[in-house]
């Protein structure tokens, strides 16, 4: 069997390039071949002063078909083509195509055994045991990891850590700064970890699994949301969701800025996030009409004297 080539896509593609709408002097097409289960297909016509021509999506379907063709073929691997159109200048001549097709390592996705996971993880707990003697194996909840080992927080790691120090006990999310599974981003996850602190004496291991399975689920809800630590660190604090009557009579949970940062991640250093829970009460008579309550938040914290960076950019 012949090998289909980049000369034949090449063919194959100019008389539908062609078809262009009118006004349309050239166009520009990305394809980036399935990472983690997921592709995708950019691009379309411009005009002269290069602005982007609405119509022609007739286009991407025929490279599609073009590149599962190469996909096919046992010629050199790639996980990137670029199609380029250019309009002939003179009439009833065929414009100028050109398909390019290319190895990029940098958008090869991680594998689901990347060293680097460990990595963070093993920089997260020498981060910790500054501050204490860190339990092994206290909470892990893994397995719902699918085939590219990603959780709910998109990396293999979604579990929550407890450490001793004299009479207090933290309680830390492992794993939201863990680089997310199945991607090429150089990014520690959602680039923060959650933790809670209590006095141990008065804290029974009933609670303190209730606030872990807490954490947990926090952190599933950060790992969804859009740039968390981004917020907190520009409002000092946030109300960041209700609790569920089991936990009564706290009510609402409030995310804020520790001065703390966690580093020797694999890119770079990532704030730590506090998390208290509090009553209605603290805050219902607070004007909550400010983005994220976070004046109401900041209040709540400093009547507890709990001191919330207020950072903002």
């Amino acid at each position: 069997m012949t090998a289909y080539s980049n000369a034949d896509a090449t063919r194959d593609l100019r008389s539908t390039l062609d078809k262009a709408p009118a006004g349309a002097v050239n166009g520009e097409w990305f394809f980036i071949t399935e990472q983690a289960g997921v592709s995708s297909l950019t691009g379309g016509y411009m005009y002269a002063d290069g602005s982007h021509v609405a119509e022609g999506n007739h286009v991407l379907q025929k490279v599609r078909e073009v590149v599962e063709k190469l996909a096919a073929s046992p010629i050199k691997p790639f996980n990137k083509v670029i199609v380029h159109w250019t309009k002939s200048k003179i009439p009833l001549i065929r414009g100028r195509v050109t398909l390019d097709t290319l190895f990029d390592e940098a958008i090869v996705p991680r594998g689901p055994q990347d060293p680097i996971y460990e990595a963070a993880s093993v920089a997260r707990r020498a981060f910790w045991e500054k501050y204490g003697s860190v339990s092994d194996g206290f909470m892990a909840e893994q397995d719902d990891a699918n085939v590219h080992n990603q959780t709910e927080w998109f990396g293999p790691h979604r579990r929550v850590l407890n450490i001793k120090w004299n009479t207090q006990l933290t309680l830390t999310t492992d794993g939201l700064s863990t680089p997310w599974a199945g991607i090429a981003d150089q990014e520690n996850g959602v680039g923060c970890e959650l933790f809670m602190e209590f006095e141990a004496s008065s804290t029974t291991s009933h609670q303190i699994d209730d606030w872990a399975h807490l954490l947990i689920n926090l952190g599933d809800l950060v790992a969804d949301g859009y740039q968390i630590a981004a917020d907190v660190e520009k409002y000092g604090a946030i109300l960041f969701c209700r609790l569920t009557d089991e936990y009564h009579p706290m009510t609402r949970i409030i995310l804020s800025g520790d001065d703390r940062k966690i580093d020797n991640l694999p890119f770079g250093s990532v704030p730590l996030i506090r998390v208290t829970p509090i009553a209605e009460s603290e805050i219902e008579h607070l004007d909550q009409s400010d983005e994220w309550a976070s004046s109401a938040a900041r209040y709540a914290l400093s009547a507890r004297r709990i001191h919330a960076p207020y950072g903002a950019k």
